[in-house]
């Protein structure tokens, strides 16, 4: 591995947008670049970071294991798939007992089911069991970073402009291949907040 290799920030997403995140794209043909999955409000994403409840895990291999997790936050779920290539992942799918809070980081994977629907999972480095206060540091942390990247992104979704491409490049493909308000989006990080206020300090 070369000494100016740099392991991409992992970046914040509610379930509901991640799961809206079908788009991915390669800034070149080469085999070690990297893949990112691009979130409806205008963000680039190669690594995860996310928390919630792990309700269900299974084995869904066939030949080897293959562990299936379900991470539910407020507004959806998280698909969580750990093989023999993410051992601990993999190990903490099988021993975890459910339900637990955990925290997850790693890559987005999406690929397209037999009836041709475009579906986005992760791909975890990382599973780690934590406590209520993580979760709800980490949904008020991302209901502010989901909010500035709305705020953004609205400054370039405006009527009549005819051309995004003076906005910063992942925005301008966002608008391009995404066909949505944002309200949802609004409406999204209110949920999440209001599932956790009783747990914010005052």
């Amino acid at each position: 591995m070369s000494s100016s290799y740099q392991r991409q920030t992992a970046v914040r997403a509610f379930a509901q947008e991640f799961n809206d995140a079908t788009y991915s794209f390669k800034e070149s043909d080469s085999d070690m670049a990297p893949k990112y999955a691009l979130l409806p409000t205008g963000q680039r994403m190669n690594r995860g970071f996310f928390v919630g409840t792990l309700t269900e895990t299974e084995d869904v291999g066939n030949d080897a294991p293959y562990w299936h997790g379900r991470v539910v936050d407020a507004t959806g779920v998280f698909h969580v798939y750990a093989g023999q290539y993410q051992p601990e992942a993999e190990q903490m799918l099988r021993e975890v007992e459910t339900p637990a809070f955990v925290s997850v980081v790693g890559k987005p994977r999406t690929y397209e089911t037999d009836s041709g629907n475009m579906n986005v999972a992760i791909r975890p480095e990382s599973i780690t069991e934590v406590d209520v206060d993580v979760k709800t540091n980490w949904v008020v942390e991302t209901a502010a970073r989901t909010l500035d990247r709305i705020e953004d992104i609205e400054e370039w979704d405006i009527d009549g402009l005819d051309d995004a491409s003076d906005a910063p490049r992942d925005v301008d493909m966002a608008l391009e291949e995404y066909d949505m308000t944002f309200d949802q989006y609004r409406e999204m990080v209110h949920e999440a907040v209001e599932s956790v206020e009783a747990d914010i300090p005052e």
